[in-house]
């Protein structure tokens, strides 16, 4: 691959969306580049469940033509990657980190930061698990608290509270596994919140507080940010196509046919519907049915199920006592999240105002044709990973990056993982 050229890559659960840009310098004279699209594609997955390695033959396959696929429209190899996951069993954990610092003169260095964002490690990793993310929240040096960039400043005491990422150490085993057979290198692994955020919230939003929702095709993610930090993430065994399910159990008809209905008929909103609102099979492709469908009883099955994913969100926001309490309110995103009704139902469970995701027109050159709903993920790690991990998400690039930061254990195994597959 091209120097310039970078690459994100979101494996997700019925597709992989690849997108590759470049930066471009603004002149030969300044340090100042703007990110432009050289391209994106979408390619059909399997060997995933509910975004978890399933068969790692399927996915190697899925994935190689993904990235062939790719490599013909841009019109150069793609040899390395950011990556993005987005497990059920993600969660975060709050930790704090102190040590002395270093400098006889007491002026805090990078490697200080460094140093206390590693002690904020030190707390009992869980069972067959890994952290993922080490994000800080503030600095405090010799008492001073509220600190952003302590790096310049005098004390002899550093302590950092941060909010650490766990995500299974199996799952990410096995999609790097899966990644490293296509020859692919891996710049970093992303938690799928994380990198959505990054294309669609404001910094205003992350000051205020505000809730991003990813409805996906399997699994839902959130992510609670407040004062300019993560501090709440989940991700939910909930999708899209349990919608489909649904409309295919309650009218007896195939997930073909229901994904048809939910697509062209389906709402969340049954009080919009009369009794009078109907559409005949044959409108969906299925003449072997005869009769017509109510699209308010359609409607009241969506809905069951749309509620039941936002009470579930709002269960989360409950543990960290934020139900119906942050002002930047609610941002969907997610294909998912373009069906009919959604911010109704997410206003009404939720107690928050809704908007659906918009990224910014001038964040990447060139994109203004994939700024879908289901685009934001790759399109926000794909900023992520020219941005230097995202400083906007709360902590600054000299910590960001997941490989970079997992120390050496983590990236023993990733390198012992590469080396048993050679290079396409």
């Amino acid at each position: 691959m091209a120097q310039s050229a970078i690459a994100a890559i979101d494996i997700g659960t019925s597709s992989i969306k690849i997108a590759v840009g470049e930066q471009v310098l603004a002149s030969e004279a300044s340090s100042t580049s703007t990110l432009h699209l050289l391209g994106v594609i979408q390619h059909p997955t399997e060997g995933m469940q509910k975004g978890v390695v399933s068969t790692v033959d399927d996915v190697v396959a899925s994935l190689s033509s993904a990235l062939e696929k790719a490599e013909r429209l841009i019109g150069v190899p793609i040899t390395r990657a950011h990556i993005t996951i987005g497990f059920p069993q993600l969660f975060i954990q709050s930790s704090r980190g102190v040590i002395a610092v270093s400098k006889a003169n007491g002026e805090i260095k990078p490697e200080d930061v460094d140093r206390v964002i590693e002690a904020a490690q030190t707390i009992t990793t869980p069972p067959n698990y890994e952290i993922l993310h080490v994000l800080p929240r503030t600095f405090t040096v010799d008492g001073q608290t509220g600190v952003i960039d302590p790096v310049g400043m005098v004390g002899t005491r550093l302590e950092v509270d941060a909010e650490i990422v766990y995500a299974p150490t199996t799952h990410i085993r096995n999609l790097t596994k899966a990644i490293y057979r296509t020859g692919c290198e891996i710049d970093d692994v992303v938690f799928n919140a994380l990198a959505t955020a990054e294309g669609v919230l404001e910094k205003r939003q992350r000051e205020v507080g505000v809730l991003l929702i990813t409805i996906g095709f399997a699994t839902t993610s959130l992510i609670v940010f407040e004062e300019g930090n993560a501090i709440h993430a989940a991700v939910l065994p909930i999708g899209s196509n349990h919608i489909t399910g649904d409309i295919a159990i309650g009218l007896r008809t195939s997930l073909d046919i229901a994904e048809r209905i939910k697509r062209d008929y389906g709402s969340a909103t049954p009080a919009r519907w009369t009794k009078h609102d109907e559409f005949s099979w044959e409108d969906v492709g299925e003449p072997s049915n005869t009769g017509v469908v109510s699209q308010r009883t359609v409607a009241e099955m969506i809905e069951a199920r749309v509620e039941e994913l936002f009470e579930m969100v709002d269960r989360e926001l409950k543990k960290i006592d934020r139900s119906g309490m942050l002002p930047g309110g609610v941002v969907l995103c997610g294909g998912g999240a373009a069906l009919d009704g959604m911010t109704d139902v997410a206003k009404r469970i939720l107690r928050l105002p809704v908007a659906l995701a918009v990224m910014p027109p001038t964040a990447i050159e060139g994109a203004d044709e994939v700024r879908g709903l289901d685009m934001a993920q790759v399109l926000g790690l794909l900023l992520w990973s020219v941005q230097g991990e995202a400083p906007s998400a709360g902590f600054s690039h000299k910590w960001g990056g997941a490989i970079k930061r997992l120390g050496e254990k983590p990236r023993q195994w990733f390198n012992r993982v590469r080396g048993l597959f050679p290079r396409r």
